[in-house]
């Protein structure tokens, strides 16, 4: 056996290491646009609609303190102090959490491997509902601002609006690369226009500062309990972008997301929260539009445009996200094969998914018609993040003690105060699913029964594969015991099961009774790391009879390269010429069967997402006229 190498696989690779402040003025364009525009509609929220406040100055500071002990407890302590420390080989998101905890060694989580797949693969159903909502509600929030500035944009509104998201979905298939660069100073902009913002209306009345003690918080928790636990799901608005620090992380690393994040966003936050809180103080009657009500009317035009832009990076930040999840949840065997693009020559990690693409786009339209205006989508969002951001918490418990080994004491005051803070966000983001969160939630359903059935489906097919596979090895001393005709040249056969006899090669030596003289059964294995290093890419072993066994290595952030990788591997008595291997593939033509292995209902929709699925030719990078396809029919 042989452990070689290959350099020629496409990898998603972090950025060139820089300094922190260039990482961090790059951070600010993707990772931060979607909590930066949360103060378009977040304070809002609290006063608006049946669960809204009265305009007390008692309400103004308790909901105002709320908001900034939230961003203190739940962004800087949790989230970038402990959840960005819990990184899988320097990736973040709740895949690669669920993959760091699932490699854990102990019982519980070998036990318990299937509840971590279960929170997993909700997780990520829950972020693809996050990127249907994000777009509509930061847009629709920015370019309400026309009618601040006069009636007369209110019709336009909507076509606007639409206008914007179309165009944007349009060009995704164009890639980041070109504008990406532009995104971190306007973002730049925008978190330093409303912190100035925000500091000249704390001057006007600076009694707002008196939030900033948590009396004021607590006091407005405890004393009207019910009413300020339902309004708990919108002051949650202000931290919905925390989870994308995290996923993030592995594009620019830990260090400058918390340099970004304490020296430029966090403050410009507190500001403009605190600015909005004062200005209610000034003047307690109408909370419509309140971003734009602390804005000069000279600056109203122009900070329009700019909350746009604001707006168009935090929903292109959501998008490529959404890009990127795909990849992964393909790579993990939680979706079926899609097309995926690379969008960039020298940086991997961009890639554009068409169906991901369309898909969200039609949701986005559909959102926006139905729901209007950004406060009507206010009731919707928050549901999937704080969702979202619960099982993150578990999950996050899980590698404390098991990887960070934080004795049970410390553990269970840890867990106790965050479950507290998350399970109370959540319960009252439940309470809205009556004002338009229950299509959030029928989303996050829908995407994850499609994924639990893919995931399903194709453990009872491999199961029954494996069942009826010939061993390898006993193929082997067979073959070389009654050696059948060879023929020149080099023939791949692609096996999920590296121990066993691919179909296609059994297919191809009863119907053609030829063997080629170098027989490659190659597996492709996905880690649950997001990288596998150089030197573990490939495992060579020679089984004898001029038959060889290739299994290649990848992580669930890599897309696999066959051709490639074969041309960069270097084996004694093994050349691979493009022009002389020809690769065998297995079509499985699946029947539906009376077994009661799953519904039959769940079998028809995994029937359907089979049929639709990328062909094994284009996901693996095969050139499709050196290919040939052996169909063999599988009971479902």
């Amino acid at each position: 056996m042989s452990d070689l190498s290959t350099e020629n696989s496409t990898v998603l690779k972090p950025p060139k290491r820089t300094n922190t402040a260039v990482l961090a003025l790059m951070a600010l364009g993707i990772v931060f646009g979607d909590i930066g525009t949360s103060p378009l509609y977040a304070l809002r929220e609290c006063f608006v609609g049946p669960t809204g406040l009265s305009l007390t100055e008692s309400n103004i500071l308790g909901v105002v303190s709320v908001m900034l002990w939230t961003l203190v407890v739940i962004v800087c302590v949790k989230y970038v102090l402990f959840v960005m420390a819990a990184d899988n080989r320097g990736e973040g998101g709740i895949l690669a959490l669920m993959a760091l905890v699932t490699s854990l060694k102990g019982a519980f989580q070998k036990n318990h491997y299937g509840l971590f797949v279960i929170l997993g693969i909700l997780g990520v159903a829950l972020l693809y509902s996050d990127g249907v909502i994000t777009p509509a509600i930061t847009v629709l929030g920015a370019v309400e601002g026309l009618a601040e500035a006069t009636p007369q944009f209110q019709p336009f509104i909507i076509p606007i609006s639409l206008a914007i998201l179309i165009g944007l979905f349009l060009i995704q298939y164009r890639g980041t690369a070109k504008v990406g660069v532009l995104f971190g100073p306007i973002i730049v902009v925008w978190f330093i226009a409303i912190a100035v913002l925000g500091l000249c209306s704390i001057i006007k009345h600076p009694a707002i500062l008196a939030c900033v003690n948590p009396f004021h918080a607590i006091s407005f928790l405890i004393c009207d309990g019910r009413h300020s636990f339902a309004v708990l799901g919108s002051v949650f608005l202000s931290v919905t972008g925390a989870e994308v620090l995290y996923a993030d992380m592995g594009h620019f690393g830990a260090k400058p997301i918390r340099f970004s994040w304490f020296s430029l966003v966090f403050p410009s936050l507190l500001l403009n929260y605190l600015g909005q809180g004062a200005f209610l103080l000034t003047v307690p009657k109408s909370v419509e539009n309140l971003f734009y009500l602390i804005v000069p009317p000279w600056f109203l035009y122009p900070m329009v445009v700019l909350a746009t832009l604001a707006a168009i990076i935090a929903s292109q930040a959501v998008i490529s996200g959404a890009f990127s999840l795909a990849r992964q949840s393909v790579q993990l065997g939680f979706l079926p094969r899609l097309q995926v693009r690379h969008t960039s020559q020298s940086t991997i990690g961009q890639v554009y998914v068409p169906f991901v693409n369309w898909s969200l786009m039609a949701g986005v339209i559909i959102l926006v018609l139905l729901f209007r205006k950004s406060s009507n989508l206010g009731a919707a969002y928050g549901i999937a993040v704080s969702t979202t951001m619960l099982i993150t918490t578990l999950l996050i418990l899980f590698v404390a003690r098991g990887k960070w080994r934080i004795p049970w004491p410390l553990l269970s005051a840890f867990a106790a105060a965050f479950l507290i803070i998350d399970g109370s966000f959540f319960a009252s983001n439940i309470l809205k699913i009556k004002a338009g969160g229950w299509i959030v939630m029928l989303m996050a359903c829908v995407i994850y029964l499609f994924m639990k059935t893919w995931l399903d489906g194709r453990k009872i097919l491999r199961e029954k594969v494996m069942a009826k596979a010939v061993d390898l090895n006993m193929f082997v001393q067979d073959i070389q015991q009654n050696p059948p005709q060879r023929v020149s040249r080099t023939a791949v056969f692609l096996a999920g099961n590296p121990q066993g006899v691919p179909g296609a090669l059994l297919h191809n030596l009863k119907h053609n009774e030829v063997l080629h003289a170098h027989t490659i059964i190659l597996s492709v294995n996905t880690e649950e790391i997001p990288i596998v290093s150089s030197e573990n890419r490939v495992v060579i072993d020679y089984l004898g009879g001029g038959i060889y066994r290739i299994i290649s290595r990848y992580g669930f952030s890599e897309t696999p390269n066959i051709p490639a990788l074969l041309e960069g591997i270097h084996f004694p008595d093994l050349r691979f010429d493009p022009m002389q291997t020809t690769y065998f593939l297995g079509r499985e033509v699946l029947v539906i069967s009376n077994n009661r292995d799953m519904a039959m209902w769940r079998k028809k929709m995994f029937l359907f997402m089979s049929h639709n699925a990328l062909n094994a030719t284009s996901f693996f990078c095969l050139p499709p006229n050196r290919v040939v396809e052996l169909g063999a029919q599988i009971e479902l």
